[in-house]
């Protein structure tokens, strides 16, 4: 599984290191991505997701099944 989120679609950016020389060598910086299930009312059943701290926060604002709605919209989610 890739490092994305399934709700956010945030995934790894690259960048440079700079030292005190300023030079300069390619680094990731990764998403904060975890693993976390997740009971969904209107299914009766529980999901597992990739998501960021970000998504969490989202899925906390809006709920659970209006976060998986608009994912599934974005083409965030994979079946």
């Amino acid at each position: 599984m890739s490092k994305i989120c399934q709700i956010t679609g945030k995934r790894a950016m690259v960048g440079n290191n700079v030292s005190h020389s300023n030079r300069k060598t390619k680094r990731i910086f990764n998403v904060n991505l975890f693993r976390k299930k997740f009971y969904w009312v209107e299914e009766d059943c529980w999901i597992s997701l990739n998501i960021s701290a970000s998504g969490l926060r989202t899925i906390n604002k809006i709920g659970l099944d209006a976060a998986l709605k608009k994912a599934a919209a974005n083409g965030y989610l994979n079946a």
